[in-house]
């Protein structure tokens, strides 16, 4: 019998409401894990070129990994990917919560969606027995309502519910996948995927599994369980548990990269207004007795750090449900600076939309930050955005903005299709204002000042994402003469000459690239960056082979489990490449090679000569043609991706 996995994935044809399990060979999930890997092995087999991504013929996997549920901190992520409807490319994206672990318990390591359902259905995965159940009474409600419904239902409130709200159910193109109504599966569209084939919900239980899951070295693996404890209490990502990764908002700005007004400066004014620790101090739950450490923070399974935000307050213009969670950096980033929104319950507020009907904070703060911008250059008109006036800092139309994209008026559905596509319809020079990659809208690292990620956002092959690759500043030293020691995660990676600030030289393009190798396992393993990645945590890279063997009992090493990162990047990269994709489209949006506005950035942009030197030599690290910026045939068999036929 496998450790660690079930060995089995359960095929929904909801088109004829039918079931297959598949059982792969053990070889199978060790070159690929779970995850992002092996959802991407299905998807370039069972996605047809051309496939619009909102069509039946498009395919949905959500999967966990061969060591989901072991009771290890950070080790509780899921992967959900298909053919984005955002990007046109392929789509994945990553969450967290107690969902893994349930699903993991309920009997199966991955689902498999294809076709469509007739109706509105939702999956009940109880202990290894499955069925599709109606869900026509389901459909249009919000996620608190939804999953409430579900539970009373099954007769179980322990039952775990991954959900779409009515914005998958209507297709808004940044449409998330709610796991408990507060993780998110945010980029890159997969709601609006779920939503089109009438799925409206996955409901799980494995209350059998939970007791039977076994790891092959029980003593070995209670020591790397107990060690990620002990470590936490001494560790700096304590400061991550106690504010989150809203952390990051004063030092962002303070260093001109927090992004505002549309990625047009990298200073804040309003900073302090949305910062971790005015959450902390006024707005966590709890924050009003002092107990915000017990009721305000929130976590995954077995995770001592706690980052996740608890939100609940009132003031005379709303209330915030503490059941949708809090804001991230991330959030705050998007739909506060970049918006001029500087008054935290209104971002609160916005956040708790997002979840409630099911979108991405990203590239909803993104796409009303283009609409901003469009407004106040004549672009967007009053009769365009149903009479609101929106300009950037301006709360109330912010808000109105936001329910408009939930809601579905005139000027919601103009900005459900994203700020790349609505510039398509708009004209008028708007696709000069979007902040966006591959039409998946830029999150809140500056890419003029950490330009190797910027680099990634340009390459990435589901579009920008901050948590593909390492940081610049992890591997920057601040004159020629520093002899500051490279952290040892980077050294045990083989990265022991870091370069000088904004360097887009090969060797931060290594960096560049071994990074993302290394991020990519870490979503095909399901194991959260800020415990075990390249932002550093409780555990090292020289670590994660012995805690992936004391679980599965296999003997692998850091090099055969950084090849399974590599082989993902590679595949997602051949799938585009199916679909069209050459370097040309490896591009960052107008406004990168604009200067940045005031503060210590003030000036940085990209040079266009140097991007595309950079692009070449980041191509040469991984071993890709520079030409077309895809593959070559020996990086193809040095993989094992023969089976592709890509050349």
């Amino acid at each position: 019998m496998p450790y660690g996995y079930n060995g089995k994935i359960l095929h929904i044809d909801l088109t004829h409401q039918s079931f297959k399990v598949e059982t792969p060979h053990e070889s199978f999930y060790r070159k690929y894990l779970g995850g992002s890997a092996l959802n991407c092995y299905y998807l370039f087999n069972m996605i047809p070129t051309g496939t619009e991504p909102l069509s039946e013929k498009n395919v949905l996997i959500i999967s966990v990994s061969v060591i989901t549920g072991a009771a290890i901190a950070g080790q509780s992520r899921v992967v959900a990917s298909a053919k984005s409807p955002l990007t046109g490319l392929i789509g994945d994206g990553q969450a967290g919560g107690y969902f893994p672990p349930e699903m993991k318990y309920a009997g199966f390591d991955a689902f498999i969606f294809t076709g469509k359902s007739p109706k509105p259905v939702y999956l009940w995965v109880d202990d290894g027995k499955y069925e599709l159940r109606y869900a026509s009474h389901l459909w249009g409600e919000t996620t608190g309502e939804c999953e409430d419904q579900i539970k009373v239902e099954l007769g179980d409130d322990r039952i775990v519910v991954a959900q779409i709200g009515p914005a998958g159910e209507r297709g808004v193109r940044y449409a998330s996948i709610m796991f408990m109504c507060n993780h998110t599966v945010g980029r890159t569209g997969m709601g609006a995927v779920m939503g089109s084939k009438n799925l409206k919900a996955i409901a799980v239980r494995g209350r059998q599994g939970r007791k039977n899951f076994k790891v092959a070295d029980a003593v070995q693996f209670k020591y790397w369980s107990k060690k990620g404890v002990t470590r936490f209490k001494d560790s700096p990502i304590q400061s991550l548990g106690r504010l989150g990764t809203a952390i990051s908002v004063l030092g962002q700005s303070a260093s001109g990269q927090l992004p505002t007004h549309n990625f047009k400066s990298g200073i804040f004014t309003g900073a302090d207004g949305i910062s971790g620790e005015l959450m902390y101090d006024q707005y966590l739950c709890g924050a009003e007795e002092g107990k915000q450490d017990t009721l305000g923070r929130d976590t995954c399974f077995a995770c001592p750090v706690r980052c996740k935000r608890v939100v609940e307050f009132s003031n005379n213009n709303f209330s915030i449900d503490k059941r949708y969670g809090g804001p991230e950096y991330e959030t705050l980033g998007l739909m506060g600076s970049s918006c001029g929104i500087s008054d935290f319950p209104t971002i609160a507020k916005a956040n708790e939309i997002c979840n409630r009907y099911g979108i991405d904070t990203i590239s909803c703060g993104g796409t009303i930050a283009w609409a901003m911008e469009c407004f106040e250059k004549g672009l967007l008109t009053l009769e365009d955005t149903d009479g609101i006036e929106l300009r950037f800092g301006e709360s109330k139309a912010y808000l109105q903005a936001v329910e408009a994209i939930a809601a579905g008026s005139r000027l919601g559905n103009l900005l459900a299709l994203g700020s790349a596509r609505a510039a398509e319809i708009l004209g008028k020079g708007s696709d000069k204002l979007v902040v966006a990659a591959n039409r998946q809208e830029i999150p809140a690292h500056m890419p003029r000042a950490k330009v190797s990620l910027g680099i990634i956002y340009a390459v990435n092959p589901f579009g920008a994402d901050h948590m593909s690759s390492g940081h610049d500043p992890f591997y920057e030293k601040q004159n020629p003469d520093s002899n500051a020691p490279v952290p040892s995660f980077l050294q045990q990676l083989g990265l022991n000459n870091p370069t000088l600030p904004r360097s887009l030289d090969a060797e931060k393009m290594r960096f560049a690239s071994i990074t993302q190798n290394y991020d990519s396992l870490m979503d095909s393993l399901c194991y959260c960056q800020f415990v075990i990645g390249t932002f550093g945590g409780l555990f090292e890279p020289l670590e994660v082979p012995e805690i992936v063997n004391s679980i599965t009992g296999w003997d692998t090493t850091l090099n055969e489990l950084l090849a399974v990162g590599e082989r993902r990047v590679n595949l997602m990269r051949i799938f585009n490449a199916r679909e069209g994709y050459t370097r040309e489209k490896d591009q960052l949006p107008s406004r990168m090679f604009e200067p940045l506005q005031g503060g210590p950035t003030d000036g940085f942009k990209f040079d266009h000569q140097e991007f595309e030197e950079a692009k070449s030599a980041y191509y040469l690290q991984r071993g890709w043609d520079v030409i077309t910026g895809n593959p070559t045939n020996m990086k193809i068999v040095e993989l094992g991706l023969e089976w592709t036929g890509a050349n």
